[in-house]
């Protein structure tokens, strides 16, 4: 059988054709879902304008935990020292920083702003906030990056959901900081069309994905209600959701609590932040996948499948663009695609352009310079389907591997800070 042959048979496949089909579907429905289903949580809880007062004021811990990050830990201390509220503290845990980390903390330790657990040993993120947990004082942690710099009012905002006993977590709205390269931009796009659109969505179905990283605010009982934070797992907060939501706890999105954070401004940066979020997600999915056969969780069902259906989208993505790339090398056009989008095609990046602009727009009132940024999204199919889809792809093996025991320890020293993954 020639290569021509082969590539004839697979292409006149049933396999072939279903693969076809749910590649040009699964952006169509998931577009048009997402952008509903965010709308009906902008009308119901977005409208508001004012955040409601505060029956009684928790004290609030913010929380910092740092691995080498002398070049940017002060200004997100400087912001968050100056955060609007009237019982809170600042602690910073140490993660055994061999850079100048801890000097930079220190003046903001002698005059009493911040509190500093340091530790001598690198053990990673996840075990720095467990060991950080029962040396705070707050009734309500909030975590930031040591490159975040929350808004003032990040707690008048949030802490009203924790009015409600089930809530155990509140995620915020991070905003790019550093929108000075081309990729900068478009995950500035991508937070807003992508990442927030989405959240608002899974609020609407009952659960939520994750929390973000770089700013969640949790109740400390529920922390400790799920043992804290798991050391094994590459993303902590994707895995600290999924074990807080299948105890019942609430998990929700408050799109008003704003952190300004910096973004990965080169490609390799960016690759391996991703690479490390799609491994992190397999981890995730392979650990809770028997929450697809109770009925009690039927309601993380929703995040279950559309991840797990992400994922089979992403290859399908790779593994059908390699073949109609071999079918033109050997001269052989491919069945079903064409170099020049078709009509199918451009009804795919039209809905793909409708809610990125919903997403803008939606975010505008928090981050006004989001619009002025939406030229770029034009880019986004284009580049970071791609992108997502081989980061993808190439993490699959981990669906397949049972969570190391090990402790996943903090990887890079952030010698420049915006050629880092986040």
């Amino acid at each position: 059988m020639t290569l021509i042959d082969l590539l004839a048979a697979i292409q006149h496949s049933w396999g072939y054709w279903a693969a076809m089909i749910y590649f040009a579907a699964y952006p169509l429905v998931t577009s048009v879902m997402w952008i509903t289903t965010a709308m009906f949580f902008r009308n119901r809880w977005e409208q508001k304008g004012e955040p409601r007062p505060l029956a009684r004021h928790p004290s609030v811990s913010i929380l910092i935990p740092a691995h080498n990050e002398e070049r940017v830990i002060a200004n997100a201390l400087e912001a968050a020292t100056a955060v609007d509220y009237p019982d809170f503290e600042v602690v910073v845990v140490d993660d055994g920083s061999t850079d100048g980390t801890r000097d930079v903390i220190e003046p903001f330790v002698r005059s009493g702003r911040v509190r500093l657990i340091a530790k001598q040993q690198n053990e990673g993120k996840a075990m720095a906030l467990n060991d950080a947990l029962p040396c705070l004082n707050g009734e309500i942690v909030l975590i930031i990056d040591a490159d975040a710099e929350p808004a003032p009012d990040i707690l008048h905002h949030m802490l009203p959901h924790f009015e409600h006993a089930r809530v155990a977590g509140v995620t915020g709205n991070p905003r790019v900081k550093n929108v000075d390269t081309f990729l900068a931009r478009l995950q500035l796009i991508e937070f807003s069309s992508i990442v927030s659109l989405l959240r608002r969505s899974q609020r609407i179905w009952g659960r939520i994905m994750t929390v973000s990283g770089v700013v969640a605010a949790f109740r400390k009982s529920a922390l400790l209600d799920v043992k804290g934070f798991s050391p094994e797992m590459p993303t902590e907060d994707i895995e600290l959701t999924w074990k807080l939501q299948r105890r019942f706890w609430d998990i929700r999105y408050e799109p008003r609590a704003l952190v300004w954070m910096t973004v990965p401004s080169t490609l390799s940066g960016l690759i391996a932040q991703r690479r490390r979020w799609s491994r992190g997600l397999m981890q995730v999915l392979h650990k809770h996948r028997d929450v697809i056969r109770h009925w009690k969780y039927r309601r993380m069902w929703p995040i279950f499948i559309e991840s797990s259906m992400s994922i089979l989208w992403s290859a399908c993505f790779v593994l059908l663009t390699a073949l109609w790339i071999v079918s033109y090398v050997a001269g052989y056009p491919p069945v079903g695609a064409h170099p020049i989008p078709n009509l199918w095609g451009m009804v795919i990046a039209t809905l793909a352009m409708l809610q990125l602009l919903t997403g803008t727009l939606l975010d505008r009132r928090y981050d006004p310079d989001t619009l002025k940024y939406y030229p770029y999204a034009v880019y986004y199919p284009i580049v970071y389907w791609m992108l997502l889809a081989w980061t993808n792809f190439v993490s699959l093996p981990w669906l397949f591997r049972r969570p190391s025991r090990q402790t996943i320890r903090w990887r890079t020293e952030r010698k420049l800070f915006t050629q880092e993954a986040a």
